[in-house]
């Protein structure tokens, strides 16, 4: 029970976006469209849950002068094998996303989860942590990008259903801002009401 108490911490009491405020850069970066912000939640989910799940198995054979490093290099790694993948299989994706796909190295969630749960926790919970995060990740992502695609193309994951010209700043990057202020304060206000 514990464990799966890790899964919903990660994806509502704890969501790395919303409420923890990590990775903000690909957030704010990426998410002009539903798509791209589905695709780089996609994305970190995986380099997440790989990286917590190899951390864990391997967490007592590393020096704790290296570990930074370490888990630096296995992240990477995985980041690696998003890069390629995508590369070959969603170029379009793959374009739109650019840089920042080789910035999930860095990203602090990925990090901070390595350091702060999985160098400390068993498998099963590292596992289920990392889907809870990455998945509370890919939501808050997609929710941000659905919502300034709505109000600045009219449409939704390419749809479109608004014909004639729609709010341009909310697919620019001060649009991201504004959204994401009133995603988290009405994410604050449930809170405080519940």
């Amino acid at each position: 029970m514990n464990q799966w108490s890790n899964f919903i911490k990660g994806f509502i009491k704890e969501n790395p976006v919303f409420v923890l405020l990590l990775g903000l850069c690909p957030t704010l970066a990426v998410t002009s469209s539903a798509i791209n912000g589905f695709g780089m939640g996609i994305a970190t989910t995986f380099v997440l849950i790989c990286s917590n799940m190899v951390i864990s198995l391997i967490r007592n054979f590393i020096p704790d002068k290296v570990r930074i490093p370490s888990f630096i290099v296995i992240i990477a790694s995985f980041v690696t094998i998003v890069e390629l993948v995508m590369q070959a299989y969603s170029p379009s994706l793959f374009e739109a996303l650019g840089i920042f796909i080789p910035l999930i190295v860095v990203n602090c969630l990925i990090l901070g989860r390595a350091e702060g749960f999985a160098s400390k926790q068993s498998f099963i919970s590292s596992l289920i942590d990392g889907i809870g995060m990455g998945l509370g990740f890919t939501f808050a992502l997609t929710l941000l990008g659905s919502i300034r695609e709505m109000l600045g193309n009219g449409s939704i994951f390419g749809f479109k259903f608004i014909e004639g010209d729609a709010i341009l700043v909310f697919i620019l990057q001060p649009g991201a801002f504004i959204v994401l202020g009133y995603l988290i304060a009405v994410i604050n206000r449930i809170k405080k009401s519940a």
